[in-house]
């Protein structure tokens, strides 16, 4: 039986909270850390996350706090589940109060616009190293919502110390959370980033009434791009093919839980960013990942359409429909050629 441990969750929102609640279910002493004091007390008094999770009953030993010097005493296991763009300071934070080394777990999915470092570089950058045991990365087509109601659900963690996954599985796995292993750290982290582009146009083709035949279409030229950047990257494009590609793109673009796909059916629908971002009331990671993939895509010459037009919806303020009928009308080419670049990169 493995040995319950101290586990802080730093972030309580949606995901924090139901990985949270995985942990509880399998016994270990879970602290679940979080800025907003009512949120917390909220936690504690009446076992619930109402903004977040509504109509869940959290398990008694989740125990919110308020104070991340608290919330990490003792703790050798951090689960990190911010905001992509939060991540830096909030590790700024953990560095000051937390002197002993932490494994931190990053439940995130996006790409630093800019600096082009996925998250765990990320951490790596940020942390000190003597503070820093080793960073997993926990990824998969997993919605907060259903996993919260202990719905069946699988997921794939990576590290560059097997071993370090391989213990990161043992705490989340029981019969409702499966955890499988994949030693690819870049193609994970390059999988569940770029997913949330292609569900932002999913969204829109949604938005715009274009059916079904549309949305597998680009769900399928969308995996093709992801594995074009990807494999560049260093990824192995067998990964594209499992749980944290095709898995996490299929649920992400067709999913009302997705708030990717919600807000790119806003934007399909005719609103602007701004009121849509507004609306949503939490982050939609894809808007600042596409800025960060189109950036990647001129660094390694790596031609990403889908990408290229969600840009210009986003940042230059194209009409969606103009965007989509550019990709349809786009120079023929045969299916199989993104097929043979890919596998040619492994040469």
């Amino acid at each position: 039986m493995e040995r319950k441990e101290k586990i802080t969750v730093v972030g309580a929102g949606s995901w924090g909270t139901a990985l949270a609640l995985v942990l509880a279910d399998n016994g270990h002493d879970v602290r679940l850390w979080g800025h907003n004091p009512n949120q917390i007390e909220e936690i504690n008094r009446l076992h619930t996350n109402e903004k977040y999770l509504p109509g869940v009953e959290l398990p008694n030993n989740i125990i919110g706090y308020s104070s991340l010097q608290d919330a990490l005493n003792e703790v050798e296991t951090c689960i990190l589940a911010v905001p992509t763009k939060a991540i830096r300071e909030v590790l700024n934070d953990m560095a000051e109060v937390h002197k002993e080394p932490l494994t931190i777990v990053h439940v995130s999915k996006g790409i630093e616009p800019d600096t082009l470092l996925r998250i765990s570089e990320m951490i790596e950058d940020e942390m000190p190293e003597h503070l820093l045991q080793d960073v997993v990365v926990l990824s998969g087509p997993s919605h907060a919502e259903e996993v919260s109601l202990r719905h069946i659900t699988t997921v794939t963690v990576s590290s560059k110390n097997i071993e370090a996954a391989e213990k990161v599985q043992d705490l989340f796995i029981n019969s409702y959370f499966r955890v499988y292993t994949n030693p690819d750290i870049i193609g994970v982290e390059i999988g569940g980033a770029l997913k949330n582009i292609i569900a932002l146009a999913a969204g829109i083709t949604d938005g715009l009434g274009y059916g079904d035949n549309a949305k597998a279409a680009l769900i399928t030229r969308g995996l093709a791009e992801i594995a074009r950047l990807g494999t560049k990257m260093g990824a192995s494009p067998l990964t594209f093919s499992g749980l944290t590609g095709i898995g996490d793109l299929i649920v992400t673009c067709t999913s009302v839980h997705s708030r990717n796909w919600r807000a790119g059916n806003l934007l399909g629908k005719g609103q602007k960013l701004e009121e849509v971002l507004e609306n949503m009331g939490m982050v939609v990671e894809g808007v600042r990942t596409t800025k960060a993939a189109y950036q990647l895509a001129e660094k390694y010459q790596v031609k990403m359409p889908i990408t290229t037009a969600l840009h210009n919806v986003l940042f230059q303020h194209a009409n969606p429909k103009d965007e989509v009928d550019a990709l349809m009308s786009r120079v023929k080419t045969h299916e199989m050629e993104d097929l043979a670049n890919v596998l040619s990169s492994e040469q």
